[in-house]
């Protein structure tokens, strides 16, 4: 007996994507390991890792953004440099013509980091590993957060140097 298959009662409408990633890449990468060989024959307790993120962009064209990635992680032990890794990973993205043209930027810059950053762990976790260490697994980023934190940051040196600006033409109208 042939049952027939149950149909769908509407096609799936297609989910568009906000952006799409056209390129990406190892811009910069650089890992020293200063104390080797003595170094990779003591581990006997994990280093203190320190790392620190930056996402910077560039338009490119009117819809189109290159996205880069910078971490740089540090790790000593007892004070003593264990490894350093530095990476700047890059991508080519395009925004999608339903974004708004006031969105553009943000969309680009967190959708962007967001697509990119599995790929960016990925470079630095095989670098320490290929450096004798276990591979640097970095947490997952919230880079909608981040990027709220970058433009308040940004805001806030802004008006800090507006106030330093306006207080010197002040103090130079007081002293004529």
């Amino acid at each position: 007996m042939n049952t027939p298959t149950p149909q769908p009662q509407q096609q799936a409408t297609q989910i568009q994507q906000p952006i799409t990633i056209q390129a990406q890449y190892v811009k910069d990468l650089s890992f020293e390991n200063p104390g080797a060989p003595a170094a990779l024959a003591g581990q006997s307790q994990a280093p203190q890792i320190n790392i620190n993120l930056d996402l910077d962009g560039k338009q490119l064209g009117e819809r189109q953004f290159e996205i880069l990635l910078k971490i740089n992680a540090t790790a000593s032990q007892n004070e003593t440099p264990v490894f350093l890794a530095e990476l700047t990973y890059g991508g080519v993205c395009a925004v999608d013509e339903q974004i708004p043209k006031e969105q553009i930027g943000a969309v680009a810059m967190i959708e962007g980091a967001r697509q990119l950053f599995p790929f960016a762990r990925s470079v630095l976790a095989n670098a320490t590993r290929d450096g004798g260490f276990p591979p640097l697994l970095m947490n997952p980023v919230n880079f909608v957060a981040f990027y709220q934190q970058m433009v308040a940051q940004r805001q806030a040196k802004q008006s800090e140097q507006a106030d330093q600006a306006n207080g010197a033409s002040a103090d130079g109208q007081n002293n004529a």
